[in-house]
């Protein structure tokens, strides 16, 4: 594309990305860490019909406007929303909040993806992991893609059950316009496909009974009517980060435009039984359009997509 370049993770200064994973049990967390003093102002988008989520209310424009000092993605379903729990243990412990007076108070939103039909469905990411994740982000990080932090248990294609199913991960991607920076992260557990919106190609998915080829999750859909409810164990959760300054409606919208790339990418997606969800982090003082911003930020994540499916 022109005028936009391809930028590593590490040369975004606005988020530092912590990955923690439990390889017998295939469950993780991924945290994303904003600078400490001034944290982002942060959107989000809710496509899906289940979401496993907290905090997510303080991304709405008519909550005070205090900036998110973390976004938290994990495996686990609801329960690993404790995760959080370590998050802002670790946070209080560096010194790292919202000062109420009595005590700094970490503000910190997470989604979950269900992943407890792949690894262990008695192990979920806990305080403990969320705490070690958050130390990762604050020595650095550690940004990665493939089966590592919250997509380590990730699958898609589950339409038929897990044996047609084939495995996803957590996908990276970001660049620069100018001196407009914007990356993505996701993990991608869908229920449904995943495609390539670069070419359109079907990357991921369903198998057929044997094993050899792809199958078609909508056909599937299609015979199955309202017969019976499989539609369990989905969710694809991601963040977008960008350097350019906008207030916490406009990182709705841009959170909301961001879903083009999941309709682009997943098919079917935004279902009953997935919990989509999309949060927009601004952490810079890059003025942007918003037109713009948006329309990067689902490019960025459609690449991210695809990322966690190579």
């Amino acid at each position: 594309m022109s005028g936009i370049r391809e930028i590593a993770m590490t040369e975004m200064p606005e988020v530092s990305i912590g990955n923690v994973q439990n390889e017998e049990a295939k469950t993780g967390v991924t945290v994303l860490l904003f600078d400490k003093k001034t944290g982002a102002v942060v959107g989000v988008d809710i496509s899906g019909g289940g979401p496993a989520s907290r905090e997510t209310p303080l991304t709405s424009p008519v909550t005070a406007d205090n900036p998110i000092n973390a976004i938290v993605l994990s495996g686990g379903s609801a329960y690993g929303l404790a995760a959080s729990d370590g998050v802002m243990r670790c946070l209080e412990d560096h010194g790292i909040g919202f000062e109420t007076g009595y005590a700094k108070v970490p503000l910190v939103c997470q989604s979950c993806i269900y992943d407890l039909g792949y690894g262990s469905a008695t192990v979920r990411p806990d305080s403990e992991m969320g705490y070690a994740a958050c130390e990762k982000a604050l020595a650095g990080g550690n940004p990665s893609s493939g089966s590592v932090g919250a997509g380590t248990g990730a699958t898609v294609g589950k339409i038929c059950g897990m044996e047609r199913a084939m495995k996803s991960g957590l996908g990276m991607y970001a660049v620069q316009l100018g001196e407009l920076r914007m990356a993505a992260v996701v993990a991608v557990n869908a229920l449904g496909d995943i495609f390539d919106s670069s070419t359109g190609r079907k990357i991921a998915g369903l198998r057929t009974e044997d094993g050899t080829a792809f199958s078609d999750s909508c056909e599937e859909l299609w015979k199955m009517g309202q017969r019976e409810n499989l539609f369990t164990g989905n969710t694809t959760i991601g963040a977008v980060i960008t350097n350019g300054k906008f207030n916490k409606a406009q990182m709705n919208k841009i959170a909301s435009m961001t879903r083009n790339a999941y309709a682009r990418c997943i098919n079917p997606v935004g279902t009953m039984a997935d919990g989509d969800s999309i949060y927009a982090a601004s952490a810079g003082e890059v003025e942007a359009d918003l037109n713009v911003a948006g329309t990067l930020a689902a490019y960025v994540m459609e690449r991210a997509i695809v990322a966690a499916i190579r």
